[in-house]
């Protein structure tokens, strides 16, 4: 899986950008119609997905087992990205569910990745955090469904720098991971 990670870093790295320009674009306009956050949000999801799902299709060796996890939030990503195309006119209270649904697949996916990483990699503590901070936004958007349309752009916004960050450290990190001389592995601390 390092392997793969690290040949890949460029997708961490991608992510974790598109996550904070989407962050960026939250906070900037917090009064945005519900339609163009839904537009905003339904098209990250949707790249993020593509992008975690063509990283685990070129996972090389990896066996699926190792990458079904990869392919789970793929899918999460893109069914939620065309489900908030699908449903243009969606309410704030379904665009809060879906983003939570989708923040606590992938967070819970971020975790189980860096727990079996760990045997790996040290300092995997990049990824448990984006994982954690996925799942604890999730279930924060569960809590309070009531919050009104700017409120939700705030938090998502916030939420999307915050996890959009450790991903770029991460990516960054693991392009300097690579192999070595005569296809050594380099030891891996991220």
């Amino acid at each position: 899986m390092l392997d793969v990670l690290s040949r890949h870093w460029w997708a961490v790295t991608l992510r974790g950008v598109a996550a904070v320009l989407f962050g960026l674009l939250a906070l900037i306009w917090p009064g945005v119609t519900v339609l163009v956050l839904v537009a905003l949000f339904g098209a990250y999801a949707l790249v993020d997905g593509v992008i975690a799902l063509g990283a685990a299709i070129t996972g090389g060796r990896e066996s699926r087992s190792e990458r079904i996890w990869q392919i789970v939030e793929g899918i999460a990503g893109i069914l939620v990205g065309i489900l908030t195309f699908a449903w243009p006119g969606v309410t704030a209270l379904v665009l809060l569910w879906l983003i939570a649904f989708w923040a606590l697949v992938t967070g819970i996916v971020e975790i189980v990745a860096a727990i079996r990483l760990r045997k790996e990699i040290q300092g995997e503590w990049l990824l448990i955090l984006t994982g954690v901070l996925s799942v604890v936004f999730g279930l924060l958007l569960m809590i309070w469904p009531a919050a009104g349309a700017v409120t939700v752009a705030v938090l998502i916004g916030i939420y999307a720098i915050i996890f959009g960050v450790p991903l770029i450290m991460l990516g960054l990190r693991l392009r300097k991971l690579g192999t070595g001389p005569a296809g050594t592995q380099r030891p891996a601390t991220i």
